[in-house]
């Protein structure tokens, strides 16, 4: 797998596989979005729960994002293969992007579920805090001019951030909150009807595949903008 961390494998790989992904993650957000419309109203929550498609893959790809951000971190503090600096500060931008979707289809399904937009309780406030992480990162590396040293600050912060999301994920069992609990992986199955919880699956590997997607998109980019640095520099040395 490293093997692949060389920029020019990469470029190869990375350019065979984006439109296979493209044309998979369109593929699965038209047959999760056409089932997210056609299911029918939750008979308590009513047409309110087809917000629920687009919160809960949202929250998931905010939280794998930051997981994946966390590790390539790790990857280049510790092996330090060219691509892994690249790979973090590309994932940034995207995770922040799906954390505040998250954030704010959430406040959407809450005033009418819950009477509130918002309540500061466990399950939101770490959330709330996962999109500072986010970008607080993304600020390390716009702050420190220095590529090396911008890499190594924002990686230790990725790291330190990374407790947050055993607390994201159990909080709404360790304190009284208004998020309510698991519903799909839980001892003695989903407490939701299949009819809402394949477009929840299909929309969520639509939203998986998108990030990644995305990713290679932006991965691609920077590489090619540090080629025609480096260029410009050997051109005016």
């Amino acid at each position: 797998m490293f093997g692949y961390a060389n920029p020019k494998r990469f470029m190869e790989l990375s350019g065979r596989l984006l439109p296979w992904l493209g044309a998979t993650t369109a593929i699965l957000f038209a047959a999760g979005l056409y089932l997210s419309f056609t299911a029918p109203p939750d008979y308590r929550q009513g047409d309110t729960v087809r917000i629920m498609f687009i919160h809960v893959p949202a929250a998931w790809v905010a939280m794998m994002g930051y997981g994946f951000m966390a590790l390539a971190s790790l990857i280049g503090l510790v092996n330090r293969h060219p691509l892994a600096d690249v790979a973090a500060k590309q994932a940034a931008p995207l995770g922040a992007l799906f954390t505040a979707l998250a954030l704010i289809t959430g406040s959407l399904w809450g005033r009418p579920m819950w009477g509130t937009y918002w309540q500061w309780d466990g399950r939101l406030t770490s959330f709330l805090l996962l999109l500072f992480l986010y970008l607080g990162y993304i600020a390390l590396w716009n702050a420190i001019e220095n590529e090396v040293r911008a890499a190594k600050a924002a990686a230790i912060l990725a790291l330190v951030g990374v407790v947050n999301l055993p607390i994201i994920e159990f909080s709404v069992q360790w304190w009284t909150t208004l998020h309510q609990g698991e519903s799909i992986f839980r001892r003695g199955g989903p407490t939701i009807s299949a009819v809402f919880l394949w477009p929840l699956f299909i929309m969520a590997a639509a939203y998986t595949l998108l990030f990644f997607t995305l990713l290679l998109v932006r991965m691609r980019t920077e590489i090619l903008e540090r080629r025609m640095r480096a260029l410009a520099l050997a051109a005016n040395a």
